[in-house]
């Protein structure tokens, strides 16, 4: 388990080594979201074929995360590319300076979210190190019905608040219907929810500790990279 964790992040730390240094220099960090969801499938699609025999939970959840993160990393390139780099990143340039940003962003930005993507992956990482059989049961199934309902509300909330936005009338409101009438966030929530899901699959393979993985996902959404932070930026 130890080995293939560790040549799995050896893998994001080289493509995120590389990107840092494309990002040097088109001057944009905001790349480094894009690759988000991405990280994930490129991480478990490399679990999946290295750990051994692959069964109906391994076939299963690989299919999941990539249907996740490819989509999350096409709709953040569609919804980034051409708009200039985010805010949060403009703020850091300034504060610490264009001289001093570019090789700071790779610590605070690259290395870091380098470092979240193999923790929180760690619910895949018991999927695919476990000496369960594969064969499904409650729990796989329960995990398949939480990760629809989170991909549906985060897909579906993703895609509403784009077309909300697109209507020049409507700038300066707030969305309250489709799924943004049942939360406030419903894209966040369904990114949780979907992280649960591994989770319950990492259960049901007899892998317990790793929803760890799970664990800082809600905390990061909710704490610090996303209810929290753009909260702040609508006050």
């Amino acid at each position: 388990m130890i080995t293939l964790f560790l040549q799995a992040s050896l893998i994001i730390l080289a493509l995120i080594t590389l990107l840092w240094i494309w990002s040097v220099f088109i001057k944009n960090v905001s790349i480094v979201d894009i690759f988000w969801g991405f990280g994930f499938v490129i991480v478990n699609t490399f679990y999946v074929f290295m750990s051994g025999e692959i069964n109906d939970r391994k076939l299963l959840t690989l299919a999941l995360v990539g249907i996740w993160g490819l989509r999350l990393s096409i709709y953040l390139a569609y919804r980034n590319i051409g708009k200039g780099e985010d805010f949060r990143y403009q703020e850091f340039r300034k504060k610490y300076g264009p001289k001093r940003y570019w090789w700071f962003s790779y610590f605070q930005t690259f290395l870091l979210q380098g470092a979240l993507i193999m923790i929180v992956s760690l619910p895949l990482l018991g999927i695919n190190t476990s000496n369960s059989t594969g064969t499904l049961y409650v729990f796989d199934y329960l995990g398949l019905l939480v990760w629809l309902i989170g991909f549906t509300f985060e897909a579906g909330g993703d895609f509403q608040l784009a077309r909300f936005k697109r209507n020049a009338k409507n700038k300066g409101m707030v969305l309250n219907t489709g799924f943004w009438k049942y939360t406030r966030h419903p894209n966040y929530f369904g990114d949780s929810a979907v992280w649960w899901s591994f989770g319950l699959f990492s259960i049901a393979a007899g892998s317990y500790w790793q929803i760890v993985g799970s664990i800082i996902m809600t905390l990061l959404i909710i704490k610090i990279s996303g209810v929290s932070l753009l909260e702040k930026s609508l006050n």
